[in-house]
């Protein structure tokens, strides 16, 4: 295993004809041209390799003179089994199957994913690989929520309990400002914890795709490197979010226009959802392709283009199943801290709640249980969309089979 684990550094983007990881004689879906003759240096390389839409499994002989399966396309969002999806390779089970059996050295087979499939390898990974996992989100996490709590406790607490009809304009914005920074301060705290867990989860997972363990000081050693890029993707996409957000939004609300601030959150929204994921897959390029920011961003953009509404409703389903688990785990410490330490509701009336001590501290240790569990499910899901989108595009199952040891896959031969 290299820098890069297992997988080759894309020298050019896809569509300039100079694709790495798609081999010769396999096209790409998104209808690039096809390659020369793999060169013969490399011995695990075989002279020979499968025709377009003959993709055979390692090991398996495909059959004599059997034509071609229909062509269909690798983003199939949607489609039911049988049916034509107008693409390059066939899926005879349906969306997401890549022949009759496809390789699985690690938590994934070496074929396109299915949703099942994407969700079922993150969950894989953090059972399989817990001892890694686990530490780190773990200790992530707890920072936060102790940072999180402190801050609560010692900047909230100064605030007047009075309701906010008996307020004086004074106190208003004092208890505006204050409620304001704790929020930025989380915010950063979160996302700088986010970066982490990002970077270090990410190169666990890539292992574990080989079928190969990652112990937490290994996954640190890989994802430092790239750790101040990762930061400065993650903070230059968080600007760009809030300059279109006060080129659209902050005019109207200057002006005095209700109307017109709405017309521009009613812009800005569904355009920060499409930038979203449009960029989504940035992250994991950024980490596994050891790129700059701008070339992980524009990775992102290629990779995402054409299958924008699969990833759209990968990521809002992941989002979702992160939200129910947060709730049901949550919940019940922030009722026994509130009831049995903090008050009940008089508390919540009178504002007292948001800076005592026992809801604090049990909403923090329900807090640090749910992001134990779903970061690692939220980081899962994106790196093996980025792997999904490079094995539909680039053939990247060839170079993940070569990286896990698998001796003559996809070849002719068998």
């Amino acid at each position: 295993m290299n820098d890069s684990p297992g997988w080759a550094t894309p020298g050019s983007s896809p569509s300039d004809g100079d694709r790495q990881g798609t081999p010769a004689g396999r096209p790409a879906t998104d209808g690039g041209a096809q390659q020369p003759d793999q060169p013969t240096g490399d011995p695990k390389w075989s002279a020979e390799q499968p025709p377009p839409g003959q993709w055979s499994s390692p090991g398996a002989t495909p059959p004599v003179d059997t034509p071609p399966p229909a062509a269909q396309p690798a983003a199939g969002w949607g489609q039911q089994p049988g049916t034509s999806y107008g693409g390059q390779y066939s899926y005879p089970g349906g969306p997401g199957q890549w022949g009759t059996a496809a390789a699985k050295p690690g938590v994934i087979p070496l074929r396109p994913l299915g949703l099942g499939e994407i969700l079922d390898g993150s969950v894989a990974t953090m059972r399989t690989h817990w001892r890694s996992v686990v530490p780190i989100t773990l200790v992530v996490a707890t920072v936060i929520q102790v940072i999180s709590v402190l801050v609560q406790k010692f900047m909230l607490s100064d605030l007047p309990l009075s309701s906010t009809e008996d307020m004086t304009a004074e106190e208003a914005i004092d208890s505006l400002g204050s409620t304001l920074a704790v929020s930025v301060v989380n915010q950063f705290i979160q996302v700088l914890g986010t970066i982490v867990v990002t970077a270090m989860l990410t190169m666990i997972f890539s292992r574990a795709i080989l079928g190969q363990h990652s112990s937490v000081s290994d996954a640190w050693r890989d994802a430092r490197p790239q750790l101040l890029r990762l930061a400065g993707l993650t903070l230059l996409l968080a600007l760009g979010i809030i300059l279109l957000g006060a080129v659209l939004v902050l005019p109207g609300a200057l002006a005095g226009s209700v109307g017109l601030a709405v017309v521009g959150f009613v812009a800005w929204l569904p355009l920060i959802i499409w930038l979203g994921i449009k960029f989504s897959l940035a992250s994991p390029a950024l980490m596994l392709e050891k790129s700059t920011v701008i070339k992980a961003f524009a990775r992102s953009s290629k990779l995402v283009g054409g299958s924008w509404w699969r990833i759209f409703g990968i990521t809002v389903l992941t989002s979702l199943i992160a939200f129910m688990v947060a709730l049901m785990v949550v919940a019940p410490f922030q009722m026994i801290g509130l009831f049995a330490f903090g008050g009940g509701l008089d508390s919540l009336e009178d504002g007292s709640a948001q800076s005592a001590w026992g809801p604090l501290i049990f909403s923090g240790i329900g807090l640090i249980i749910a992001q134990t569990i779903i970061m690692p499910i939220q980081s899962g899901v994106t790196v093996l969309l980025y792997v999904d989108q490079r094995i539909r595009r680039e053939g990247l199952d060839l170079e993940l089979a070569r990286a896990a040891g698998i001796e003559n896959y996809g070849t002719t031969g068998g």
